[in-house]
């Protein structure tokens, strides 16, 4: 099988078995499908890649989480609320939720922080770029603090822009599938509503970038979608 019939075939089969979750608030165990083609990113992010991390990784994350929920008799299925509290949850239980759920919220937001480049805003504009700005001193600035929280995280895990419970900006990482609102998980200082993150794990770049991860960074800055942002921003401050 050629590289274009691989994309092809799989991601036809993809978008024929997913679900749309129902709502706009909850995100269910149900896997949405990418808001563009795999190959929509190149050449920063290459569709090989796009297509096992969305089809494989995130796929996989989903099945065990929902796994993880049934055999801890867990009728829940929002798993952003199950993430953001997962010490309420029996012990035994944790580790798998908060690894599967945390992976589950974690791409399904990332999908939606990125778009084809040159199909939106280049960078944060309105009332997002005057924050960024005035927390960060510059928009390179920003990219610069961010970029290095992703390539100092040791191993896997992510980077964010979260917007603090006081309204602030602020750069943060977390390890693994842990992100900013995993309360009793996170430092307190370190919560808040991620309105960016960026995956720093192995199989989001190696296939093109190998061990290259400030590469990685700097493409995917190409790929960020500002407007994205700006919604959660708002959303955030409301």
């Amino acid at each position: 099988m050629n590289r274009r019939h691989f994309l092809t075939t799989s991601t036809a089969a993809l978008a024929g078995s997913l679900i749309v979750p129902t709502s706009s608030h909850a995100l269910e165990l149900t896997q949405a499908p990418l808001p563009y083609a795999p190959e929509a990113l190149e050449p920063h992010i290459d569709a090989l890649t796009m297509n096992i991390h969305f089809g494989k990784h995130h796929t996989a994350y989903i099945t065990k989480l929902g796994d993880a929920l049934k055999a801890a008799n867990i009728s829940k299925t929002d798993a952003i609320d199950l993430v953001s509290d997962i010490k309420s949850l029996p012990e035994a239980s944790q580790m798998a939720i908060r690894n599967n759920g945390g992976g589950h919220v974690n791409h399904t937001w990332f999908w939606k922080w990125m778009a084809p480049a040159g199909s939106g805003p280049t960078g944060p504009e309105g009332k997002l770029g005057e924050a960024i700005q005035s927390t960060f001193t510059s928009i390179d600035d920003f990219k610069k603090l961010f970029g290095e929280a992703g390539v100092k995280r040791f191993g896997s895990g992510w980077a964010w822009l979260i917007v603090t419970k006081d309204g602030k900006l602020k750069i943060t990482s977390t390890p693994n599938q842990d992100n900013p609102l995993m309360k009793g998980i996170v430092d307190a200082a370190d919560l808040g509503t991620p309105i960016l993150g960026l995956d720093v794990w192995e199989h989001a770049y190696y296939l093109k970038y190998q061990n290259k991860r400030p590469d990685y960074i700097a493409a995917w800055w190409n790929v960020v979608n500002w407007a994205e942002v700006a919604k959660g921003y708002a959303a955030a401050k409301a």
